[in-house]
Order: structure tokens, then sequence, then C-alpha cells
């Protein structure tokens, strides 16, 4: 996985250089919102990391140009506790997650990690399995003229399986998935979920069902 990281603080920018490549990234520092911005548009990246507080220009500059040019790659934003209102308007221009200074590195892992699920490649914005649609930007889950508007966990657990239809996953690896690497939410959490959409998909009258196999996992199938 190959990231750009836009950081002016030398000294950071090293340290995180080093534990990116100590965990297997191939990273391209920069220093200046310029150089990030050159570097996105004719290089190709699996993720960014942009730090909003940089010269020439500010990550949220380079952010908001990226994504009016259709620039898909998973964008993470680092910023001072301050500056909520940084966060809030980072977020609607199109990043994907924020992260507070100062920070742990372990976070800033799993947060990379998570960012990278997102998939380079073009995945469609509707899903469908069945006779069932989940519209992946209104995140509304469609069957027989009928749609529910899904809660963001819920979302992405149908997202997860429609995506892997008829493909078992783990409860661990849907722990791991939606809830992240570092989690401290119990394993339970999964079932209690998975009951959710097993309910909402009954209301709509799918044919689809969240199938679970004893010590395998869940999976998404069709049924007659």
């Amino acid at each position: 996985m190959k990231l750009l990281l836009a950081e002016d603080e030398v000294n950071m920018s090293e340290a995180l250089v080093d534990i990116l490549t100590y965990h297997k990234y191939i990273v391209d520092a920069v220093y200046d919102g310029e150089e990030a911005l050159a570097y996105a548009q004719n290089e190709k990246y699996d993720g960014i990391i942009l730090d909003i507080m940089m010269p020439k220009k500010s990550g949220l500059e380079v952010l908001c140009a990226l994504r009016k040019g259709g620039y898909k790659t998973p964008i993470l934003l680092l910023t001072a506790k301050s500056e909520v209102e940084d966060k809030i308007e980072g977020l609607d221009m199109g990043a994907d997650d924020y992260l507070s200074k100062p920070f742990d590195m372990g976070e800033l892992l799993a947060r990379i990690r998570a960012m990278l699920r997102r998939k380079e490649d073009y995945t469609p914005s509707i899903l469908e399995c069945g006779n069932v649609i989940l519209n992946m930007d209104s995140y509304e889950l469609c069957c027989n003229s009928r749609s529910l508007l899904l809660p963001k966990i819920e979302y992405q657990l149908m997202e997860l399986f429609m995506l892997n239809k008829g493909i078992y996953l783990s409860s661990e690896t849907i722990l791991e998935k939606i809830w992240g690497y570092d989690t401290d939410s119990d394993i339970g959490v999964v079932w209690v979920y998975i009951s959710y959409l097993r309910k909402k998909l009954s209301s709509l009258g799918s044919n689809v069902e969240l199938q679970a196999k004893r010590n395998i996992g869940y999976r998404l199938e069709v049924v007659s």
C-alpha cells in the first residue's frame, strides 16, 4: 500500500514515515500543501494523510481541490484539538476521517487500516442481492418499492455482507472491519447488529437472509 503524507513538521513527518514504513507501507512525504496537491495529482496512492495547517496551501484547500477534481482516494486529516470547525468542514468536503493531535500511533495505524478498506477500484453506488438494493450514497435499504434509512453501523454491516455475498464472515472479522482493529467492543455486539438487520430485511419482505453457521460465521444468501 502506498501513502502520501503531507505534514510540515519535519520531526513529526520523519517519525510517521519510520513507523509507517515499519508496518510495510510505502510513503511519500511532502511538507506543504502545494507539494501535496502536485504529488496527489501526478502519482497513484492508496491513501493520503493531510495535516490541516500547512504552508502554501492548507490541508482543507488541498482536499477541496482534489474532491472537486473527482479524486476518490481516501483521505485522513490531521488536526489540532481546537480545530472543531475545520474537522466538520473537512468531513463535509469529503475527508474520510480525522485524527486530533497529539495522537497515539496505534490509533493512527488503526484509522489508516480502516480508511484503506475503501477500495480504490470502482465500486457501484448501488449494490443488489436478490430483491434487495443498497444505495451507497443515501444509506437506504430498498425492497418491494419500500425503503429504510440505515444507521451508520447497520449500513456498514449490510455493505460488508453485500460485497461478500455467499461468503461466510467470522464474528471476529466483522468486528475488526466494522468497529476497528483496536475496538473495545465485545464480540456480542456483532450478533446484536445482525439481529437488527434481520428484522429490517424481514420487515421489507426481502428474499435474502443473514444466515449463521456455528463456529464459522455469517453470510448473506438469497432464499427461495
